[in-house]
């Protein structure tokens, strides 16, 4: 398959209206590995009806389109295309139930050129406006990055420099550990993503994995779990965005190390490793936060939410 720029960067996207509730929330956060812990008191604001908050980074599943890649229109092979950045920005705290429109479009994409015969890849880049479904006032943005692999030498703009920031070398003024289920990608898909290289064996061997990987999401929702607790202090109307670099794939079973930094008043780094092998799946972690009084400060350098079985 090729890209055929001008259809796919103007290739239009129905609005979509999606009505949910406090199931809703509930499910996206056990899908995200909430409640993994039955002592985790915290967990249970996202859990449970009573007095039930929605996790700010479920706005990556309001709204969405559905797995339009395997659409024949858009000239590509979906099993060679990787999710590598997201970002979500919260103008308002999510509501634990209502009406949202999702209106999405194709921003940019980037032709990375052709070495030896070869496409060196395209970056496709996608944005989502989530908008009050009564009011049609402002919820959220979501921007996401995909790099469609194999790509390249179509005609599109070259990517953008891209200029990444140190992290700091000291040590992380928290870390937070998240055991990932195994059963966390059944979990999540019922969120709306049902891309089957995360549950059917076969699928992702042809895509070239081992076995079913964890949906990048996930990893995010986990990541913005940890980010929620150590720097807002589980008050989710304090979060107002969140950025990240996905790297590597995370198996159902690994456990999660998310290290995290103030930066600066209200701004806030992170990265995810898999513990074990501290291999590093997630990168260029930015949260930017509302400041508070209540902020929470862990006791010493290193929290856990959750602690996995040994």
């Amino acid at each position: 398959m090729a890209i055929n720029y001008a259809a796919l960067k103007q290739r239009p996207f129905p609005d979509i209206a999606h009505t949910y509730g406090p199931t809703d929330c509930i499910l996206y956060a056990l899908g995200v590995g909430a409640g993994m812990d039955p002592q985790d008191g915290g967990a249970l604001a996202f859990t449970w009806e009573r007095e039930l908050k929605a996790l700010p980074t479920m706005a990556a599943v309001l709204g969405y389109p559905g797995f339009w890649l395997q659409e024949p229109d858009t000239g590509l092979d979906w099993k060679t295309v990787l999710h590598i950045d997201q970002e979500i920005v919260l103008h308002r705290p999510l509501a634990t139930s209502g009406t949202v429109i999702g209106r999405t479009r194709i921003e940019e994409i980037h032709d990375r050129g052709v070495k030896d015969g070869v496409g060196r890849g395209a970056l496709l880049h996608t944005r989502r406006d989530i908008v009050d479904g009564m009011t049609g006032a402002p919820v959220a943005t979501v921007r996401l990055t995909e790099l469609c692999r194999g790509e390249g030498g179509f005609g599109g703009p070259p990517p953008p420099r891209i200029v990444t920031r140190p992290f700091p070398e000291d040590e992380p003024d928290g870390s937070l550990l998240l055991p990932v289920s195994p059963q966390a990608p059944l979990i999540y898909r019922l969120s709306g993503d049902d891309n089957a290289l995360h549950v059917d064996p076969a699928t992702a061997r042809a895509a070239g994995f081992e076995r079913p990987i964890l949906h990048g999401l996930s990893t995010f929702g986990m990541a913005g779990r940890a980010a929620l607790r150590f720097f807002c202090g589980d008050e989710p109307a304090r979060l107002k965005a969140m950025r990240v670099r996905f790297t590597a794939p995370v198996l159902p079973g690994d456990t999660l190390r998310v290290d995290m930094w103030h930066s600066a008043p209200g701004q806030g780094r992170f990265r995810a490793f898999v513990a074990r092998e501290d291999r590093l799946v997630l990168d260029d972690g930015d949260v930017e936060f509302h400041p508070s009084p209540s902020a929470f400060r862990s006791d010493g350098r290193t929290c856990r939410m959750e602690e996995p079985d040994r």
